[in-house]
């Protein structure tokens, strides 16, 4: 099991006591989604689920969800299942249920499952489905007494290493054109790819969870909201292989023509390590970002604190992005904002959409044992405005030739940075940049 360090657990306990003191309650955006109480109840033992971790219990949940879809019944149904561990190849979930997970069981994942016609993102070709989805889905919750799903992804990491896979590897649970999701009190881990992937959604909460995943683990993503808006991700720890959380929009080309913004993402008190970042914007932005609000967060043993990240041939937009009330510790780099990263679904990206990212506030962000402050680097051709940076003390082992900034094709203004930033971030006339953020 992952320890948070006793520093930082420290840190984190004053942060919390602080903010309850201050604000006489804890915050939260949990109310887009109402939890949903059942009253028709069924056990995944009614439909032949055997938990002895041995017997494949495919036909008992697709038989479950089926029974739950079919009857309708008034409220939805919640199916139950209890301590033990329950093999299974990837199912889909339905509307109007929920899948709960009492304390001790486990539903894991086996190699098995189904290949999507959607293109997929390492592999030319479709992907393996999910291992739980859903697919235009309303009101559904995933819940329990912190239970486990495990994707079993090592089996999925060593074939991607040996390039022995023939399609994209699978999620471990994703939603597309859903609305009215919450996943809340669960334990994720070993994802062979991204852990939670909600995608063309609206109205989802993610709260209450623990996603693990080896630091070597390539692509285990954690929370990845995707050309999705009113997105709630509060109160969880995460400790994978790639960024705890990252917005997303969508791909090159193909993220420009289906054109759908990811808007009005609230992240709070997450904490974590990675050795990629701990919150990221991007880099496939290409429907749009906006309106994000991540706050009150704590990265430790990491590669990047905050990235913001995107590339040409994107196009879209990364707009009205605020950071705020960040510890971070013993990080490489504590804030990065850059124009070429990640790669391309092919050859057919536009070299000429490029993104544009405007209104980014990073503030309230104390970071010790940090390698390097920041690096802010826009495009020549479609220059980063009005970053702001406000309040940040980021200190650490940065040696006497290695600048703690570094920036390029950027204007904005800093207020009270340590260490001094970049000349392009320090004018008086850009210090409109930063106006009402504070």
């Amino acid at each position: 099991m992952f320890r948070i360090q006793p520093l930082v657990s420290v840190l984190l306990c004053c942060f919390t006591f602080w903010f309850h003191i201050s604000c006489g309650y804890l915050i939260t955006c949990s109310g887009i989604v109402p939890m949903r109480y059942r009253n028709d109840k069924v056990s995944i033992t009614d439909f032949g689920g055997v938990g002895d971790g041995k017997t494949l219990n495919t036909k008992a949940f697709r038989e479950a969800i089926y029974r739950i879809q079919h009857l309708r019944r008034r409220g939805g149904t919640l199916l139950y299942v209890p301590p033990g561990v329950y093999l299974t190849e990837s199912f889909n979930l339905t509307s109007h249920m929920t899948l709960y997970l009492a304390r001790g069981a486990v539903i894991k994942a086996t190699q098995g499952g189904g290949v999507e016609i959607s293109g997929g993102r390492e592999r030319p070709g479709g992907r393996y489905m999910s291992f739980i989805h859903g697919d235009g889905l309303r009101d559904v919750v995933i819940t329990g007494e912190n239970g486990t799903i495990d994707g079993q992804g090592g089996i999925w990491w060593n074939m991607w290493r040996r390039g022995n896979l023939q399609f994209t590897r699978p999620n471990l649970v994703e939603f597309m054109n859903s609305r009215g999701i919450i996943i809340s009190n669960v334990i994720f881990k070993n994802s062979p790819f991204w852990n939670i992937h909600p995608v063309y959604c609206s109205n989802v909460v993610i709260r209450y969870v623990t996603i693990l995943a080896p630091t070597d683990s390539p692509n285990t993503d954690g929370i990845d909201p995707d050309s999705s808006s009113n997105v709630c991700i509060e109160d969880s720890f995460i400790s994978t292989g790639d960024d705890l959380v990252a917005v997303k929009s969508g791909w090159d080309e193909y993220g420009i023509a289906y054109g759908r913004p990811s808007s009005h993402i609230t992240i709070r008190r997450v904490t974590g390590s990675s050795p990629f970042a701990g919150i990221a914007v991007g880099s496939e932005t290409s429907g749009g970002v906006e309106h994000v609000l991540a706050e009150n967060i704590v990265i430790y043993n990491s590669g990047i604190g905050v990235n913001i990240k995107t590339n040409i041939g994107r196009g879209g937009f990364i707009k009205n992005i605020t950071v705020s009330q960040v510890f971070m510790e013993n990080v490489r780099t504590g804030i990065k904002i850059a124009g070429d990263t990640g790669d391309h679904p092919d050859n057919r990206f536009n070299p000429n959409a490029l993104p544009y990212v405007k209104g980014v506030t990073l503030k309230n962000i104390w970071g010790v044992k940090v390698q390097k402050a920041g690096s802010i680097q826009g495009l020549k051709n479609a220059p980063f405005t009005n970053i702001c940076l406000s309040k940040i003390n980021l200190h650490g082992m940065t040696g006497p030739r290695s600048p703690p900034w570094k920036c390029s094709d950027v204007s904005g203004a800093a207020i009270e940075v340590s260490p001094s930033p970049c000349a392009q971030l320090s004018s008086l006339e850009q210090s409109g940049s930063c106006a009402n953020h504070f």
